[in-house]
């Protein structure tokens, strides 16, 4: 079982190479968005919000502006390119200490989502927040914590020789023994 469980995690990757032609498949899409919204959450909150941007509109061009050093490389060739938000403090300015973990869930169930229908994703920390905090529609109360491109894999030979190295490089993780801290 063990055994099983990392073959299929050792599968999963966060690809730099997007198809910049194919457009989103949109049934996938709202799979992977529905997988989020359904995740589990503290007291049932949902303390996350998306905007969800299709490459070829303003918008998606607008989150591109905002990723920080190589992620404007290649991640604009993404289909979409998602703007994850955390719910800091509730509607009556109560603060919501553990909006980011139930985010975080929820980019995960999302991710997992893609890539069983065939999608890939790679999420990205290295953003401007405050202009993603300026994007239509957002309330203060919710602070943009990453992006997620998502598509079709594409051809990693199209990438700069910098990033085809990071691409091809061997995915190594931190021993199992080295990551629980106790068991008993």
């Amino acid at each position: 079982m063990i055994r099983e469980a990392r073959l299929a995690a050792a599968s999963c990757w966060s690809p730099r190479a997007f198809d910049s032609e194919t457009p989103i498949d949109e049934v996938k899409l709202a799979g992977a968005l529905e997988a989020a919204r359904w995740s589990p959450s503290a007291s049932n909150t949902q303390p996350w919000r998306f905007i969800v941007a299709r490459r070829g509109t303003d918008l998606h061009e607008r989150i591109e502006a905002a990723l920080m050093g190589f992620n404007r490389e290649w991640a604009g060739n993404a289909a979409v390119l998602i703007v994850a938000f955390a719910e800091q403090t509730d509607a009556e300015g109560d603060p919501r200490p553990w909006a980011q973990y139930d985010l975080g869930q929820a980019v995960a169930h999302l991710s997992v989502q893609a890539h069983s229908d065939g999608l890939f994703v790679h999420q990205m920390g290295g953003v401007e927040r405050d202009q993603l905090a300026a994007l239509p529609g957002v309330e203060d109360r919710f602070a943009p914590i990453s992006v997620i491109a998502m598509g079709e894999l594409g051809d990693p030979s199209a990438l700069s020789e910098k990033l085809q190295q990071r691409e091809f490089a061997a995915r190594t993780r931190r021993p199992l023994a080295e990551t629980v801290i106790a068991s008993a």
